[in-house]
């Protein structure tokens, strides 16, 4: 296996902490740094079928993103599916997943100069099929890196507790970035955070402030949490719903509350309230964000027609519209390929918030 070109594990205390946002950044930060720069996620357990073959969703944005020349299937080996885990318990088989791994790193490795190793979660996922984040980065001879959610005391014992894993296999925990810390509690969190993690020997390497921006859901995956359908300007998909709406009054007095960005969610025959947000995107043809129709209701042929000239994206879904709104402010955000708006802060923040000749020193 290559032992040669350098490499880094990123890992995350648990799930949802932003691991793939912030692999998202430092890649982008590495190519300028570094030049050529590959990609591998080993085990991957959230994947879409592209062509026959079962890709890490993960995988799939860091590709699209940047052209990675590097076989899908090299740089996502192995796609934990709903029967993984029972088939190897009945009948294990770690050589061959261990040499599939190395033998993928290879090739993701390839006439690179440097090779980012994704993990999937903590430390211990995976362990039950011998795998765990910890033993694949011993595994590829990398050392690690922790993301964690921000906070002080919380990041602090979960940053300790995955550590031990690590050590426990032999590998190197360089440091931890804080991700999601709310901006108004920023400088509080870094400095009684980096001194928390210094009492332990851990080093931030950095902390990335929450974005607004990385919160909002698009209106595609919205459509998708609903269980609905475009029924207007599905090629809005992308659009990002910065606030959500209830429409569950006058019309008249609704559209004081209509702002740039708003997702109005109503029943689908409150036809005044759909002709006022049509008759608004007229006017304002970048302000709401677009409509939900809610309760299974179509409109009236006439309204679907304002509909359609204003251009208003609109989705309908069989669920009443306290579920829709509830289902929505529950959503975890995802950056998906093609989320432009999201990728571009995501660099942004990497940049300034962390610390890479920091980390490359460390390295």
């Amino acid at each position: 296996m290559n032992n040669v070109t350098p490499r880094l594990f990123i890992a995350a205390t648990q799930q949802n902490d932003g691991k793939t946002t912030v692999a998202l950044g430092l890649f982008n930060a590495m190519r300028k740094a570094r030049g050529r720069v590959g990609f591998i996620k080993p085990v991957g357990q959230r994947f879409a079928d592209i062509e026959g073959n079962k890709v890490d969703e993960d995988t799939v944005l860091i590709d699209s993103t940047f052209g990675i020349a590097t076989p899908l299937g090299d740089i996502s080996p192995i796609a934990v599916e709903p029967e993984f885990t029972r088939k190897f318990i009945q009948q294990s088989n770690t050589d061959l997943l261990v040499r599939r791994i190395q033998n993928s790193f290879d090739r993701a490795a390839w006439e690179k100069d440097f090779v980012f190793i994704e993990g999937t979660g903590h430390a211990g996922v995976g362990s039950v099929f011998d795998l765990s984040n910890a033993r694949v980065a011993k595994l590829l001879g990398a050392k690690a890196i922790l993301v964690a959610e921000g906070g002080i005391g919380r990041p602090i014992d979960e940053v300790a507790l995955n550590r031990a894993l690590f050590e426990k296999e032999g590998v190197e925990l360089l440091g931890v970035i804080l991700n999601k810390v709310l901006p108004e509690k920023y400088e509080h969190v870094v400095e009684f955070a980096r001194r928390g993690f210094e009492r332990l020997g851990v080093e931030m390497f950095g902390a990335i402030p929450a974005d607004p921006v990385l919160t909002h859901p698009t209106l595609g995956q919205v459509c998708k949490a609903v269980k609905g359908e475009f029924i207007n300007a599905r090629v809005s998909a992308r659009r990002l719903a910065r606030r959500v709406l209830i429409g569950d009054m006058e019309s008249g007095h609704l559209l004081k509350d209509f702002t740039p960005g708003t997702l109005v969610v109503t029943p689908g025959d409150r036809e005044d309230i759909l002709a006022t947000a049509a008759a608004l995107v007229g006017r304002h043809p970048r302000g709401l964000c677009g409509i939900v129709l809610s309760g299974g209701f179509r409109p009236h042929e006439s309204v679907m027609k304002l509909l359609h000239e204003s251009e208003l994206p609109a989705i309908a879904s069989p669920l009443d519209s306290y579920t829709i709104a509830s289902r929505i402010h529950s959503m975890t955000i995802k950056t998906l390929p093609g989320d432009t708006e999201k990728i571009t802060r995501i660099q942004e923040l990497a940049e300034k918030h962390v610390d890479l000749g920091r980390l490359l020193a460390r390295l």
